[in-house]
């Protein structure tokens, strides 16, 4: 009779459960419009996903190079990349807001220009040119990782950065 006891048991407890769970599922995946109905959320930049990894510390030497500029065609790409070789140490304590940490494994927004993820993406261009604007008028990582948080990438004029290279 135990036997039976305990498997009725466990099944009012997984309906239970289940019913708890069902009461949540709208809040996950979805968000309400005017008038309260659920509509399903189709841009990553319209939910919360937390703050993307980075590094609270400080890079100590050897410092991980970027990919040298002169590899890439286009002058956006070979300007933002030399942005990012000067300023690989403040790169290293940034999160990266298109959320390259969950489908390229990054850990930083250096990682973006370790490798070629940061000439495909505006989004890590944007915070890689705030970061050195940012260091250039002295604030630091922390200053800077708390601008990105707030957004102020996403206000970046990349328009500059088209001219001709000039390895800034």
């Amino acid at each position: 009779m135990t036997g039976k006891n305990t498997a009725l048991a466990m099944a009012l407890l997984l309906a239970v459960a289940g019913a708890g769970l069902a009461q949540l599922r709208p809040a996950f995946g979805a968000v309400a419009d005017e008038q309260g109905s659920q509509m399903p959320m189709n841009m990553p930049g319209t939910a919360d996903l937390g703050i993307p990894s980075y590094h609270a510390y400080a890079l100590k030497p050897p410092f991980t190079a970027t990919i040298d500029p002169k590899k890439f065609p286009d002058a956006l790409t070979q300007n933002v990349y030399a942005l990012a070789a000067k300023i690989r140490p403040v790169l290293y304590q940034q999160p990266c807001y298109c959320y390259c940490d969950r489908h390229e494994g990054h850990k930083s927004l250096l990682d973006c220009f370790v490798g070629t993820h940061g000439s495909e993406c505006d989004v890590c261009q944007k915070e890689a040119v705030l970061s050195y604007q940012l260091t250039q008028k002295g604030k630091t990582p922390a200053q800077i990782r708390a601008a990105i948080i707030r957004g102020d990438w996403r206000s970046v004029n990349l328009n500059p950065y088209m001219a001709a290279a000039s390895f800034r």
